[in-house]
């Protein structure tokens, strides 16, 4: 079971609603979405709606739409992060509401930061209840903050306001003079902004308990006024001064350093209230004053020390209730991983620890792979982060540890690898990474996701790349993932030719000197099962010659009944189009196929395979176009070797469906021919019938044995079998009516 448990009734409910709101929804006339019917949901319910359209990337000016309704869907928590929503969309769906927080960063689709405060302040109600703003990454477009009847507006409209993001944004000092007017305002996000100077922060000096304000590469202060600033802040409790390490060189950031580093060295009574400081990349503090501030600010829980060189200090040690972002232990890694989502140069840093931490992992730590996947999700298209994060995962799934993972788990990490293969198509190294992450017989046979999309990534990938051991993994992993595909998904992946060359390419660089590995083996794997009931697959596979090329392998690994198996199990397959049999239609081929079936020292799964070939093209009188005597020959040792068969206990094959039996099962038939397709039947069921019985009645085998069994002329070896297959569903069936019924008496 998986580890995280179920999802929650509400979550399915939530994710059933977002995928069927084309069903549940009308149009309005500038196209919209409007429930047709809605109950009147639970406050809560509905933000998480909103939140779960917007984590599925769903939302936008259409879906936004069906939140016009205010009185059946009430908003208050709302978070559009990223999503693109335009300002009309924006006014029209979302500021009706009474909202209390509001997270608009890094929205896309034109909205700015002025459309959402004169939106919101054009709502009596909002400019009271509205408590949190986070509007990081916008344009503000300050010089058009209008209302609706075009009087200038600005923050202090949204007179509730306590907590305010506005990093990375155009922020000038004259609109920061304007925020800290706001009379409740606690908690204020200025980073990476173009900020000259912090005197308007004196303002809110009373109420301003936390002041984010990395990387203020514009700033215009001696480290004396600033530190003059910060001693006025009396009810400061966080303070945040760290710094791009990458961004900098030795003149840049020289005054801020020195201002940390004053601020560090000075008296307690210099912000008396504080709790927390962040100078994490501040590279120029040095270590005598981290130590001097520790030992005077006992009540201290939190110190940001990644990238100063400072976080072994030893008196960090002795503070047991101080958190530290750093790198000398996990702990603190993994601090930074949480507290700097959104920073990247942070993130970059820490995931480098990481690697080195987790290169001898010999345990599960889930928790720490949720860090490395959110910071992922979080920098989508940061070559670096990924670059560091692919290793890091691998660090963390490889050898057995994916076992002691949760399965949601997994699949949320194989998802973020796909979209790093898909996002940096050619960075060798990502890519590298992300193979041998993926490369687990446990992750690609039962975590979900998605297969064909994972297929096709590795087979391009395959294209370009011939090291043999990435050769190895990427061939392995095409061969279990074409096998877990559907016969849409195998059919719409085996129209392009190229994969078809790529695989076929490996089997002759391979045969061409007589190799038996692994990569031969998973190649003809792949290969396999790429045709498997793919009619388009066996047409490429026969246009780039390969009946020619399996011809040399079938004879030149004659000793190799691994290799034989998977070689005639393809030619099987090919056997089963009735267009393509006239390809197969050569007397070497076929005297070759007929000797490994009567070869009674041979396995009995090559001879099973070459048995099918025999049975589907002799069983077809009109398409035979070799002598009639082959054919005579062919049909009577089918039933000859087939009887001396002894049934199998471990799984040789599996079978998407029984369809290329049904014809071979009419009783006007050959008894070999009849015979090698019950033998079939029954080896599959007898191993899984719990897979099988629905398929047997489905695709109407059922009635075509009971019509073989009944018949008259049918041969008695083919009775016996017919009847014993029939006699395993019965069983199945009677057992299984037997669990429900207990099943159900246990329920009432």
């Amino acid at each position: 079971m998986d580890g995280e448990g179920p999802q929650t009734l509400c979550d399915l409910c939530l994710a059933k609603v977002c995928c069927s709101l084309d069903a549940l929804c009308s149009r309005r006339a500038d196209g919209s979405m409007c429930l047709i019917w809605a109950p009147l949901f639970p406050q809560e319910m509905t933000d998480q709606l909103l939140h779960k359209m917007a984590t599925k990337g769903i939302l936008n000016d259409t879906t936004v739409g069906i939140f016009r309704n205010c009185k059946e869907l009430r908003l208050r928590r709302v978070s559009i992060r990223c999503c693109p929503v335009s300002a009309e969309a924006f006014r029209l769906a979302l500021c009706p509401h009474r909202l209390q927080e509001l997270d608009a960063s890094w929205v896309s689709g034109g909205l700015t930061g002025a459309n959402i405060i004169s939106g919101l302040a054009s709502n009596p109600e909002c400019r009271l209840s509205l408590q949190r703003l986070c509007l990081n990454g916008l344009h503000l477009d300050w010089e058009a903050l209008k209302d609706d009847g075009g009087v200038p507006v600005g923050f202090s409209a949204l007179q509730g306001l306590r907590t305010l993001h506005i990093a990375n944004t155009d922020m000038t000092h004259s609109i920061l003079e304007h925020i800290c007017t706001l009379p409740l305002l606690e908690t204020l996000d200025i980073s990476c902004s173009a900020v000259s100077k912090l005197t308007a922060l004196l303002d809110c000096k009373n109420t301003l308990r936390s002041l984010i304000a990395h990387r203020l590469q514009g700033l215009e202060m001696t480290p004396a006024r600033l530190l003059s600033v910060f001693s006025q802040l009396h009810a400061l409790r966080h303070l945040d001064l760290s710094d791009d390490h990458f961004a900098v060189d030795d003149s840049d950031g020289r005054d801020g350093d020195e201002a940390v580093q004053q601020l560090l060295e000075g008296s307690p009574q210099v912000l008396p209230s504080l709790l927390s400081l962040d100078i994490s990349g501040r590279k120029k503090v040095t270590e005598g004053a981290v130590r001097a501030f520790v030992e005077a600010r006992s009540e201290l829980v939190f110190l940001g020390l990644l990238a100063t060189g400072h976080s072994s200090c030893d008196v960090l040690a002795s503070q047991k209730n101080l958190k530290v972002t750093g790198e000398a232990n996990e702990n603190q890694v993994c601090e930074a991983l949480r507290r700097y989502r959104d920073r990247e140069c942070f993130i970059r840093e820490a995931l480098v620890h990481l690697y080195s931490l987790t290169t001898d992992s010999d345990k599960p730590q889930p928790d720490i792979l949720k860090l490395v996947l959110c910071a992922m999700q979080n920098h989508p298209t940061s070559l670096h982060v990924h670059l560091v994060a692919t290793a890091c995962v691998f660090n963390l799934i490889s050898q057995d540890l994916a076992e002691n993972m949760p399965l949601s788990l997994l699949s949320s990490t194989v998802t973020q690898l796909l979209h790093a293969m898909k996002t940096f198509p050619n960075h060798q190294q990502v890519q590298k990474n992300c193979l041998l992450a993926l490369c687990s017989d446990y992750i690609l046979q039962n975590v979900s996701f998605e297969k064909f999309l994972a297929a096709t990534l590795v087979i391009n990938w395959l294209s370009s790349h011939k090291e043999p051991a990435l050769q190895r993994m990427a061939v392995a992993v095409i061969s279990i993932l074409v096998a877990k595909l559907s016969t849409e998904e195998t059919a719409q992946l085996s129209k392009d030719v190229f994969i078809m060359k790529q695989l076929l390419a490996i089997v002759q660089q391979k045969a061409m000197v007589g190799v038996i590995d692994s990569t031969l083996k998973f190649a003809l794997s792949a290969l396999w099962n790429l045709t498997d009931e793919t009619p388009t697959a066996a047409r490429n596979f026969i246009a780039c010659q390969g009946l020619e090329l399996y011809e040399e392998v079938l004879e030149s690994y004659y000793t190799e009944p691994s290799i034989q198996q998977k070689v005639l199990g393809l030619l099987n397959n090919i056997a089963e189009v009735e267009e393509l049999q006239p390809d197969l239609m050569e007397e070497d081929l076929l005297e070759h196929i007929l000797s490994l079936l009567q070869d009674s020292h041979m396995e009995v799964g090559v001879r099973y395979f070459a048995g099918g070939i025999l049975a589907h093209l002799s069983s077809r009188p009109k398409v035979w176009t070799l002598d009639e005597e082959l054919r005579t020959t062919i049909l009577k040792q089918l039933h000859a070797s087939i009887i001396t068969w002894t049934q199998l206990e471990r799984e040789m094959v599996s079978y998407r469906s029984f369809r290329p039996f049904c014809p071979l099962l009419q009783t006007s038939l050959p008894s070999g021919v009849q015979l090698w397709a019950v033998w079939a039947i029954c080896l599959v069921c007898n191993q899984n019938m719990s897979h099988y019985s629905s398929m047997l009645d489905k695709e109407g085998v059922t009635e075509l044995l009971k019509a073989l069994a009944g018949h008259p002329d049918t041969n008695s070896d083919v009775k016996r079998i017919s009847y014993n297959i029939l006699q395993l569903v019965e069983q199945y069936q009677s057992n299984s009516g037997a669990s429900d019924k207990h099943t159900g008496s246990a329920e009432s």
